[in-house]
């Protein structure tokens, strides 16, 4: 079990790999695209279609495992290693094919993600400007009004003259308490 984990997450690392290769230059899926179709049905120069990048789920499903089920056949038939043999190395390629799916879409959407924060910088960094220049505006506006109203009270205080007030001793009398 063990083994499997760790076949797992380098199968997710390779993936990665995968699917970022793929994302920088397509030149072996051009190449295959020419030996097998006619001019007309070539792909322009322009497309950056691969054989996991872009692809539908079926297709980079069907080329993972193609992919995975060659490697262990040249490993079964060169090596003493029989991945076909037990159920500990059919699992082991099936962890692998998994791993490298789970691997391509982590790989799209870290790219994707990226491509949407270039898109959205200028207009996030325009976004925080507003922001911190409404908030300034509002501190202004507060301190403003902060100073307005204390001068009011102020001259409210000074222009109401306060009548004296009876002391405790005085109300405690008047209620016949004391």
């Amino acid at each position: 079990m063990g083994l499997e984990i760790i076949i797992f997450f380098g199968a997710i690392l390779f993936g990665i790999f995968l699917y970022w290769t793929e994302s920088k230059s397509n030149k072996l899926y051009r190449t295959f695209n020419k030996i097998f179709n006619s001019k007309a049905l070539q792909m322009k120069s322009t497309d950056t279609k691969g054989f996991i990048y872009k692809q539908d789920v079926l297709p980079r499903v069907l080329t993972v495992a193609i992919l995975f089920l060659v490697l262990a056949l040249i490993i079964q038939f060169l090596t003493p290693i029989a991945i076909f043999g037990s159920y500990y190395g059919i699992s082991s390629l099936a962890s692998a094919i998994f791993g490298t799916l789970i691997g391509t879409y982590v790989a799209n959407f870290v790219i994707k993600s990226g491509e949407v924060l270039e898109e959205q910088t200028d207009s996030l960094e325009d976004v925080v400007k507003d922001g911190l220049n409404k908030g300034k505006e509002f501190l202004e506006d507060l301190k403003t009004q902060d100073t307005k109203v204390v001068q009011e009270a102020k001259k409210e205080i000074k222009e109401t003259p306060k009548a004296p007030e009876k002391s405790a001793r005085e109300r405690l009398k008047d209620k016949g308490l004391m």
